[in-house]
């Protein structure tokens, strides 16, 4: 077995997936590695790119598995001999370097998502705390796999888009590295997997658990998807080969909503710098927010569609009742000081903090949806002249050995306007009168109302002067699907709400992402 770097410590071998170590001239087999799960990653041993400058080949690979799914971290052999990782998960890469564990770096144990420690001499903010393990290795390695056991994981994140991580695999010591943020574009890859083999799951004939339906994935990285036939939200986070677990929902929606772009279209949007990119609606979902026990405030529902480009990754378009939005999740952590934020430059303020809850979902997504999955979510609109600015922090509620969340994912985004997404998506003019909901100034304080909501209160106080000069009834929830049509969220809220004798809300909305 020839290795391409002298420096690399051990190597599986492709054929009997022995883990070989070096002694000497001698190479000692020590043990055997699990076979890889068959993501249908773009990358493979073999590729080669370009980073700041340096050629590298990726040579070897670690692939990890946690309750939420699998990773990839490739390690990449540069042209002057130094090692790298790209780590690979849900769309997004991240190029990091191995250094020397922080003197002060913070003892895993006693981590949890959301806290602010110091490692390095530096603050970071803690974005993650999982429980991992090793499923299986392969090509050349650093060091030889670790291939028993579960270990704990925590990757920390900077204003500066740095992402440090502390890895627990080796019992004897804690490792750490410090990357950032990559496009695969920018890295002019050569020698990628066919895009079909890497694209499409449709060949493995996954069955729904619940009626038996045919399940047409998409995405490699799928790790939940509905049924077509009984809308059955099936787990896929173990495998295509391991157990399916799922969960049913009803035919209709809590919220009475339904997607007004459907699965599987495509738009050509300019999302931030750069060019306009074409992207594809993989998934939809709704949430709502869960008021107070004490609130008298009613639910609020809004849509979220996942958009998915093959070398920018996910993004999501959100369609609340104060407007459009676009957001995407990043990879530093925004520096927070009361209400306030900054992030590259744009300082926003805090508008709403809330509860929200998936309530739907159709298609595909990179993360495993939970029945009824909640997040603590703050909400930051952008102030001064970066006021179509959008900024989201969510937090999820489950831990690991620890009191808080498991993760905390920042979103950073912008307004759109609902022509550019109807001309973008291609929705006809009958359609359109229902997407408008162009996000309105935002007041100084205080919750703000929205252009479609101001609209609502006039349609509704039109209604109540026209019932009490007329002495006789007026059907509201009739006058917003002639102002609005009848797919609109004004209108299939007012059919439900009439329906539980409950009154509308004027506040909430998210800007949000997800996970």
């Amino acid at each position: 077995m020839d290795f391409a770097s002298a420096a690399s410590a051990s190597a599986v071998c492709s054929f009997c997936r022995s883990t070989l170590v070096r002694d000497g001239q001698a190479l000692l087999r020590i043990g055997q590695s699990a076979e890889l799960f068959d993501d249908h990653s773009p990358l493979q041993l073999g590729a080669a790119g370009r980073y700041q400058g340096l050629a590298f080949t990726l040579v070897g690979r670690l692939q990890y598995g946690y309750e939420g799914g699998t990773w990839n971290e490739w390690h990449a052999l540069f042209d002057n001999g130094r090692s790298g990782w790209l780590s690979e998960d849900n769309g997004a890469y991240v190029m990091a370097f191995e250094a020397p564990t922080p003197a002060d770096a913070p003892a895993l144990e006693g981590l949890s998502a959301g806290q602010r420690v110091l490692a390095d001499g530096r603050a970071w903010d803690v974005a993650s705390v999982v429980k991992a393990h090793l499923i299986a290795a392969q090509g050349e390695l650093p060091r030889p796999p670790q291939l028993h056991g579960d270990f704990l994981v925590a990757d920390l994140r900077t204003g500066a888009d740095e992402v440090g991580t502390l890895d627990a695999s080796d019992p004897g010591q804690v490792a750490w590295s410090v990357g950032r943020p990559v496009l695969l574009g920018s890295l002019a890859m050569s020698g990628l997997a066919a895009e079909p083999k890497e694209k499409t799951l449709g060949a493995r004939g996954v069955s729904c658990p619940n009626c038996g339906n045919a399940l047409a994935i998409t995405l490699a990285s799928t790790k939940s998807v509905s049924c077509g036939q009984c809308n059955a939200v099936v787990d896929l986070s173990a495998g295509v080969g391991g157990e399916l677990r799922h969960y049913t929902q009803s035919n209709t929606s809590e919220g009475g909503l339904g997607p007004q772009i459907s699965l599987g279209r495509s738009g050509t949007l300019k999302l931030g710098t750069g060019a306009a990119e074409p992207w594809q609606v993989v998934g939809y979902l709704e949430r709502c927010d869960m008021p107070g026990r004490d609130s008298d405030e009613e639910k609020t529902y809004w849509r979220e569609y996942l958009l998915y480009n093959r070398e920018h990754g996910f993004a999501f378009l959100v369609d609340a009742e104060d407007g459009w939005s676009w957001v995407r999740p990043v990879t530093g952590a925004p520096q927070v000081r009361g209400d306030r934020a900054r992030y590259r430059g744009a300082n926003y303020q805090r508008k709403y903090t809330y509860d929200a809850k998936v309530t739907w979902v159709q298609g595909e997504f990179y993360w495993r949806v939970a029945r009824g999955e909640h997040a603590n979510v703050s909400d930051y609109v952008g102030i001064g002249g970066d006021s179509r600015k959008r900024l989201s922090r969510e937090q999820t509620r489950s831990a690991v050995g620890a009191a808080g969340g498991t993760e905390v994912v920042w979103s950073a985004g912008e307004t759109l306007d609902a022509a550019v997404v109807a001309e973008a998506f291609g929705i006809t003019a009958g359609e359109r009168a229902a997407m408008q909901r162009d996000v309105a100034p935002v007041s100084s304080g205080g919750k703000r109302m929205s252009a479609t909501n101001a609209i609502i209160m006039i349609v509704v106080l039109f209604i109540i002067v026209s019932a009490l000069a007329e002495c006789e009834g007026s059907d509201r929830c009739d006058e917003l699907r002639q102002a609005f049509g009848p797919n609109s969220n004004e209108y299939r809220q007012c059919v439900a709400q009439r329906g539980s004798g409950s009154s509308g809300r004027t506040s909430g909305g998210s800007w949000g992402g997800h996970k």
